[in-house]
């Protein structure tokens, strides 16, 4: 007979307390990257998946993850790296986004485009013009300084009323 040390949701609970290492005020879980836990038998399988592949700070985030589920008493801990549905920023709480603001870091402005139905001849309409709020003063009036802000994930603005420079979290 097994005995699971936790229920799936305190473990849920547990992971919700586990901060991204490049954006500190941020659950791993309200970022989105956990995508499943489960049990088998008294091992805990916790899924999850890459802001984008290859990014360098999934092996913090695994052994945070790990180190948080063991200081809670769970024994045995198996992750499992999900590529595939990509990660996207539409995973990401509703909390998540407003600590991103609060932080500084303008959330997502727009929700990830589904092309899944596109096919060969079909016209392509152009994207609305991405408005990107300042999280400093709420302006709209800002502008795109790089592509490329302090992480591959993000974009580096500045507002154009309050003047002040900010990253971007890029919608993927």
């Amino acid at each position: 007979m097994s005995t699971q040390p936790a229920s799936t949701e305190q473990v849920w609970a547990w992971l919700g307390e586990v901060s991204d290492p490049e954006i500190p005020v941020i659950s791993v879980v309200d970022l989105g990257i956990v995508r499943a836990v489960a049990w088998e038998d008294t091992t805990c399988v916790v899924t999850i998946t890459p802001t984008y592949s290859g990014c360098p700070a999934m092996t913090v985030i695994a052994d945070s993850v790990r180190d948080a589920l063991h200081g809670h008493g769970v024994p045995e801990v198996r992750l499992v790296n999900q590529l595939s549905p990509a990660w996207t920023t539409d995973w990401m709480s509703d909390a998540g986004k407003a600590a991103l603001k609060g932080y500084g870091i303008a959330p997502p402005a727009q929700q990830v485009i589904d092309i899944s139905g596109l096919h060969a001849g079909v016209k392509r309409v152009a994207a609305p013009k991405l408005v990107v709020i300042c999280p400093n003063c709420d302006s709209g009036h800002t502008e795109l300084t790089s592509q490329f802000g302090s992480t591959p994930c993000k974009a580096l603005y500045k507002c154009l009323d309050c003047r002040e420079p900010f990253d971007y979290f890029k919608c993927h």
